[in-house]
């Protein structure tokens, strides 16, 4: 590669739209030293948190999500979409683009929306089951769209079809071969008479629907040779702190997830994608309780597309109340056959080195090598 290019990489809102543009910007510098990546954001993602605590160079922009609900409001959208254009067209003219890549959320749209108009060549990263609204927009003249899921080309306008790349979705890989469980069951103090683990989690900031549903079924119903790890996030932490046993082990907020991952035999959690990603890359069966209010629903699509692989149980939301979490419970931890099976497909389903997959096409497609 000669001379000096800036590869721009926008996405954010939530978690799951910026982290795997941070794990493809890794692999790209990898790859290819010689290239400078930039990230934008916006201003009320949570980029504006995590991007100052990173090495990448970045930009926060004032921009304004779709104002779904509230119609009325998407002016402040439009003339956020203005102000940024002219804030990227400085960008560019002081670091001129070589591409860019989009990876969901309005932050992306601003920056596709550049990319379109002026010939930037431009890819897509989409980790759900079905495409987002800024995904499917930009889809038809991207150079490649990433998918996360393979359900997701269906969603894809016509045009758009032909430049997905089923690749997964990038996360932080787990050793290979993956670890004996019992060692992780020992880190965490558990005793030889638990065999088997369940976690409990409901993303990074926890989820009340999913802590009461399982305060309904753990102090009575955890089998013998059960163990638990109940990720409460911070919020709810002091309403179950004190249902820590010998048994369930109850914390705030786990980081890193690997050494839960590493140690469990079933999890109970939220159908974001990148969540899913890891645990079927540690090949963990799953009773996954999508978040209704998700946009597009995308967390029923997700679950929806990992309960016909086999590889999780779907509850909804709207049937925690009436057991449906603990009908899953019981059947599951009752069945150590049914979940090897499920464990199997969970694996089956992971990709394992998206991130360097991307990356690498990414480059050759541009001429970076």
């Amino acid at each position: 590669m000669t001379g000096a290019g800036t590869f721009y990489v926008a996405g954010g809102g939530t978690g799951g739209h910026l982290y795997p543009g941070l794990a493809v910007a890794d692999a790209l510098v990898a790859q290819q030293p010689a290239l400078n990546v930039r990230f934008i954001g916006a201003m009320r993602g949570i980029e504006r948190k995590v991007l100052p605590t990173t090495a990448w160079e970045h930009d926060l922009l004032d921009l304004h999500p779709l104002y779904r609900s509230a119609p009325w409001q998407n002016w402040m959208t439009v003339r956020g979409l203005f102000s940024a254009y002219k804030s990227i067209r400085t960008l560019t003219q002081k670091h001129p683009a070589v591409g860019a890549l989009g990876t969901g959320g309005y932050a992306a749209g601003a920056l596709l929306g550049f990319a379109r108009l002026h010939g930037i060549p431009y890819f897509l990263q989409e980790q759900n089951a079905v495409a987002g609204l800024t995904v499917r927009a930009f889809s038809g003249r991207a150079r490649f769209t990433f998918l996360g899921f393979p359900e997701a080309r269906e969603s894809l306008p016509a045009e758009g079809r032909p430049q997905a790349v089923i690749t997964g979705n990038p996360i932080a890989p787990p050793p290979d071969p993956l670890p004996e469980r019992e060692i992780g069951r020992k880190r965490w103090g558990f005793e030889a008479s638990v065999e088997h683990v369940l976690l409990v989690f409901g993303g990074s900031q926890g989820s009340r629907a999913i802590n009461d549903a399982v305060v309904a079924w753990l102090p009575g119903s955890l089998p013998l040779n059960w163990g638990a790890i109940w990720v409460t996030g911070a919020a709810d932490y002091e309403r179950f702190a004190s249902y820590a046993s010998d048994r369930v082990r109850v914390v705030a907020y786990q980081q890193p997830m690997a050494e839960a991952y590493a140690t469990v035999d079933l999890a109970v959690a939220r159908a974001g994608a990148m969540s899913t990603a890891e645990l079927c890359a540690w090949g963990i069966p799953m009773v996954l309780v999508p978040l209704p209010t998700a946009a597009a629903d995308h967390q029923t699509q997700n679950a929806g597309a990992l309960h016909r692989a086999n590889a999780a149980r779907l509850v909804l939301q709207s049937a925690l109340a009436s057991g449906g979490l603990r009908t899953a419970l019981n059947e599951l931890c009752a069945d150590a056959t049914g979940l090897a099976v499920m464990g199997r497909a969970a694996r089956a389903r992971a990709r394992a080195g998206a991130a360097q997959t991307i990356a690498a096409q990414i480059l050759d497609s541009l001429n970076l090598r």
